[in-house]
């Protein structure tokens, strides 16, 4: 079976077993990542740039080889790689929980419980939740909504279809990282300089992927084109930007603005300042356009692969 036919079908399964079953509450394997990363930090921290990168050679390289030597393990059985590749898109794509904790924090708005809300929103991202009341709580859930379609969706479809199961692990051994080691803390400021730098360039592909997606799926195309234009080099991150500015553009809302992170304030630019406020419908808004958006990604990572496929020598 040819490579691109292995990447399609277990990819697909892969988000089939994702919306089925969703993470694992016991046992994930990206939890199993961190727990070795971690360990790895505990031997090498210092707090020194070529430490850190370092690190991130060793817990990155670790996952690309475990998945060159798992995909050479079953390379002469089709079906053995369709349920691996099945198997390593489901263990890394997280678009259900996503959308699960979105509407979580969606319901407990719509009844009127904000200490409800604020409870459930680090479960998405690390903001100060008290600080918040609900229309921005509901901004923050929608903004995360865009910016994890990319990190925990469309990004390991991409390197999927790049590089099968040792892209897909690659990917999302990258992201953890950052989310580890990547923010500019006393501890990290230097050591996890290099985590965030490979992360800005593993996630710049899926991040304009996921753009021009939400480009197609949104309900407003020219919006979502015009604020990803006007609005996305405005963002501080290279990769947030062109997504929740596209986002924002297809939805019709305003995002960014004052925010908090552990009790450090940030003021960030508008996105999309011609749109009306977020209210709360929108986050059920946002998880159905992120949902179309991974969607329509398999089928750009696939139709990616079968073209790769037919490079002179990339048969399988």
């Amino acid at each position: 079976m040819r490579a691109d036919r292995v990447y399609a079908y277990g990819a697909a399964a892969g988000l089939l077993g994702d919306l089925l079953l969703g993470d694992p509450r016991r046992g994930h394997p990206v939890a199993a990542f961190g727990r070795a990363a971690g360990a790895v930090e505990r031997v090498l921290w210092r707090d020194h740039r070529g430490w850190g990168a370092l690190h991130a050679a060793v817990c990155t390289g670790g996952a690309v080889a475990l998945g060159a030597a798992a995909r050479r393990a079953v390379r002469s059985c089709p079906a053995a790689s369709v349920a691996l590749t099945g198997v390593a898109t489901w263990a890394v794509v997280g678009g259900t929980s996503l959308g699960r904790e979105a509407r979580a924090v969606g319901r407990a708005l719509q009844a009127g419980d904000v200490e409800a809300a604020r409870a459930r929103l680090p479960h998405l991202c690390g903001r100060d939740p008290q600080t918040l009341d609900a229309r921005e709580i509901a901004r923050a859930v929608v903004e995360s909504v865009a910016e994890n379609t990319s990190d925990a969706v469309v990004g390991a479809l991409v390197w999927g279809a790049v590089g099968g199961v040792p892209g897909l692990l690659g990917f999302r051994a990258v992201n953890t990282l950052d989310a580890m080691v990547g923010h500019r803390s006393p501890r990290y400021r230097r050591y996890g300089w290099a985590s965030a730098r490979l992360d800005d360039l593993a996630g710049w592909p899926g991040a304009r992927l996921t753009a021009s997606l939400a480009v197609l799926a949104g309900g407003d195309p020219r919006g979502a084109v015009r604020a990803w234009r006007a609005d996305a080099a405005k963002h501080p991150s290279p990769n947030a930007g062109p997504v929740e500015a596209s986002f924002a553009g297809a939805l019709g809302v305003r995002l960014g603005g004052t925010l908090s992170y552990a009790g450090r304030v940030e003021h960030r630019p508008v996105l999309n300042g011609g749109g009306r406020g977020v209210e709360v419908g929108d986050i059920e808004r946002a998880v159905r356009l992120s949902r179309r958006v991974s969607l329509l990604a398999l089928g750009a990572g696939a139709a990616g692969a079968w073209l790769r496929g037919r490079l002179p020598g990339r048969g399988v």
